[in-house]
């Protein structure tokens, strides 16, 4: 049991604290309505239902407090549901030309030729997916079997591949993309 040192009383509960807290700020609490129960002597009477209370007229205070929080935005950015001032789409970027040919940026990492920038047909795209899509499965299905072998083989794997990944995928990326360049049409 706690006791408070300066006025010899227990202190009131988190629940009470929190009753009195609602209570300063107008909050009341909404408990159902106390059942009167019959007198055992007094014979059972069939009565009609009783009636709900009237609906309490809706809390205006609350409705626009919300709106309120609604209306600021963080860090001064407009309220949501405006139109945006710039257009979705850069000005500078080419629109594409043809709904056929895809164009792929590559990245060091992945290609050693790269960055560059290559336009492919629907061919070269099959060539390009399927060459990257053969290399994580193989990827993945190595990884299974060095998790079952060995798992710490797993950790020095993954650990050579974020390290050195450029070097080994590089090469790799190089010779698909090039597959999928031969393959353009």
């Amino acid at each position: 049991m706690v006791i408070d040192r300066e006025t010899g009383q227990t202190p009131l509960s988190a629940a009470e604290r929190m009753d009195l807290h609602d209570r300063n700020l107008g909050v009341e609490p909404i408990r159902p309505a106390v059942r009167q129960t019959p007198a055992e002597s007094a014979p059972m009477a069939v009565e009609a239902a009783p009636q709900r209370a009237a609906a309490r007229p809706p809390d205006t205070r609350m409705a626009a407090a919300v709106a309120e929080m609604n209306r600021k935005q963080p860090w001064g950015q407009k309220p949501r549901g405006t139109a945006p001032s710039q257009p979705a789409r850069s000005a500078q970027r080419p629109q594409p030309k043809t709904a056929g040919r895809k164009t792929i940026v590559t990245a060091k990492w992945w290609d050693s030729k790269g960055p560059r920038t290559v336009e492919l047909g629907p061919k070269g795209q099959a060539e390009l997916s399927g060459g990257f899509m053969a290399l994580v499965f193989g990827l993945v299905i190595a990884a299974i079997i060095a998790f079952f072998i060995e798992p710490v083989l797993l950790f020095a794997a993954a650990f050579v591949l974020f390290r050195f990944g450029g070097n080994i995928l590089g090469p790799v990326g190089a010779r698909i993309v090039d597959k999928a360049l031969a393959e353009r049409g």
